[in-house]
């Protein structure tokens, strides 16, 4: 990408923007959706978790980048635990409450097809941050 004009860069990043943001949007209309067609708000649980989710990366760690390789850190190790916990917890708070007859089908699949998409999304992210020719525009 190197040989390409910079107004064609800029807009080539521009896109790649736009498709995250369409992306977690259509995460919350999923997740939004499977509240209000089942008319049954239960499952705005996971918003929870969604929420807990990145606070171990921002409190233990910070601009780090030893989270992703091996390290004998304990306050690596916590993180990776936490943030784990709450990635199973946006995975396991639909299911439980299926389990429990709170949610139909059709919330629970929503909502996980709402996580996977969230998935998705952080993981573009992550790949369009690590390019540098994308960092430094």
């Amino acid at each position: 990408m190197a040989d390409l004009p910079g107004y064609m860069r800029a807009c080539l990043h521009t896109g790649k923007l736009a498709a995250l943001a369409i992306l977690v949007s259509g995460g919350i209309v999923l997740q939004i959706l499977a509240c209000a067609l089942y008319n049954n708000w239960w499952p705005m649980l996971t918003v929870i978790m969604y929420v807990l989710l990145p606070m171990p990366l921002l409190f233990f760690v910070g601009s780090d980048s030893s989270v992703i390789s091996e390290s004998d850190n304990g306050w690596v190790n916590a993180t990776k635990f936490l943030t784990g916990a709450s990635a199973i917890g946006s995975i396991a708070i639909p299911a439980i409450l299926k389990h429990a007859g709170v949610i139909g089908w059709g919330a629970m699949a929503m909502e996980l097809a709402s996580f996977f998409i969230f998935v998705l999304a952080i993981m573009c992210y992550i790949r369009t941050s690590d390019e540098d020719s994308y960092s430094a525009i």
